[in-house]
């Protein structure tokens, strides 16, 4: 839901809207960086996708995040307790939004991940996979309704089954696709923190709750959020440019069922990111980069791939 940052924004906002946000960023503490368990942190965060106005918006993005740190509870656990040793992976995704009014929208996002696995075989041999795929498509209704301004939304559909989760050199909690039809509800808000409207914040967050799985392996569930400032009174030529810096957090809980590795799956995490947004014309372009400030990770001994950084390019069109 995509919104324009550097748009008029009408000062205060209702006592629905703030406990609306404030619910959110309370709920939303979350820690490092890891793909295998989920990758919900990329479904929240930037305001580049709220809605603002009725239309669309078209948009492709890049994430890319190379997991090849060990980490055990809060702290670096040895590379030797872990059988898995790398996992690195490109996501593309393109997604469409349509605001047909001022209250009602709808959005889809549909993924593709490349995804590199180097991990230990039965005979202590390093072996390396690598798999490309559809991912697991998300749609999603949109209600911003709550302000004639649009600045708050609520968020929610479903997550499909349509990845890859069948590929045979995968474990279930690295696969593609999670095999699991999932619940998405999440909610933003917007607003300036002075009179010009010079800075701008926003929050975000989202739900993702496995409703329906695989007979043998059920993906945890994650609670993303997101809170971040923008400073807005940047031009060059005809382009607007806002730097930014947000803060992301997760909770993931553990898979369970006989095929998960219950014991040394979920985490919690945070994430500092700064970033800029580039707005010209009908074009947006927003980056980052996303390094992890605490992580706390589930594990018997084995540990889990975390990543020491993270990547993300977004590119997108208003019509």
């Amino acid at each position: 839901m995509r919104s324009d940052v550097f748009g008029d924004q009408k000062k205060g906002f209702c006592v629905l809207e703030a406990v609306i946000a404030v619910t959110i960023l309370l709920i939303s503490t979350r820690s490092a960086w890891s793909c295998a368990c989920g990758c919900g942190v990329f479904d929240v965060g930037t305001s580049a996708l709220m809605a603002n106005h009725a239309g669309g918006f078209a948009y492709l993005e890049y994430d890319y995040m190379d997991q090849t740190k060990n980490w055990s509870g809060t702290k670096q656990a040895p590379a030797a307790n872990n059988s898995d040793k790398e996992i690195r992976t490109s996501f593309y995704t393109a997604g469409i939004q349509y605001m047909f009014n001022r209250k009602w929208g709808g959005m889809i996002e549909a993924p593709y991940w490349n995804r590199d696995f180097r991990t230990t075989d039965d005979s202590g041999d390093i072996v390396d996979f690598t798999h490309g795929a559809i991912g697991d498509i998300r749609l999603k209704a949109v209600y911003s309704g709550f302000s004639p301004d649009m600045s708050t939304g609520l968020t929610f559909g479903a997550k499909l089954p349509t990845g890859d989760s069948t590929y045979p050199n995968f474990d279930p909690d690295t696969e593609i696709g999670t095999g699991s039809t999932d619940l998405l509800l999440g909610g933003y808000h917007t607003g300036q923190l002075d009179a010009n409207g010079a800075f701008l914040w926003f929050t975000n967050g989202q739900l993702d709750q496995p409703i329906l799985h695989a007979y043998s392996y059920k993906p945890g569930a994650e609670l993303d959020g997101a809170i971040g400032l923008y400073y807005n009174s940047w031009t060059s030529g005809n382009a607007k440019i806002a730097p930014l810096v947000q803060v992301l957090g997760s909770q993931r809980w553990r898979d369970s069922l006989s095929a998960a590795d219950s014991a040394d799956s979920g985490y919690a995490r945070l994430i500092l990111s700064p970033g800029v947004e580039i707005h010209a014309a009908n074009y947006r372009i927003y980056a980052d980069v996303e390094f992890p400030v605490w992580q706390n990770y589930n594990g018997s001994g084995g540990g889990q791939l975390t990543a020491a950084d993270a990547i993300k390019v977004n590119v997108g069109r208003e019509f």
